[in-house]
């Protein structure tokens, strides 16, 4: 755990913490799907959506607006019809990535473990 993490920062119980608010971004089930999908590159929103799989076109919205703002995702539109818009991963996106990315790749490893604790606890060895 890292020193600032210790001390707390992500802690603060105001709602004025501004950390608490980007990390809610990344780690939302959206945040880190879109994160993860944009590792591989440039997407429109149409295929961003269809390798989300399950999003809808408002959550997405949101959620991409949420990540542009926090500088992660860079939106660029194109002055055509009809409109062309593409979202990438900024050079701070791409580090955020990165560790989401390390995450879901630990969970898809150890989810047998994982269904296996929850099977236990639900379900505990007779004695």
């Amino acid at each position: 755990m890292t020193s600032r993490v210790r001390r707390g920062d992500l802690f603060i119980g105001s709602g004025n913490c501004e950390s608490r608010e980007v990390f809610s971004h990344i780690t939302s089930l959206w945040g880190v799907l879109c994160l993860i999908a944009l590792r591989d590159g440039t997407l429109r929103f149409s295929e961003l959506r269809r390798k989300a799989g399950g999003v809808s076109e408002k959550m997405l919205a949101q959620t991409l607006q949420r990540l542009e703002a926090d500088g992660l995702v860079r939106r660029t539109s194109y002055p055509v019809v009809p409109p062309h818009v593409e979202y990438d991963l900024t050079p701070l996106g791409e580090e955020a990535a990165a560790h989401v990315a390390a995450l879901a790749d630990w969970l898809e490893v150890n989810l047998p473990r994982i269904r296996q604790a929850a099977s236990q606890r639900t379900h505990p060895p007779r004695s």
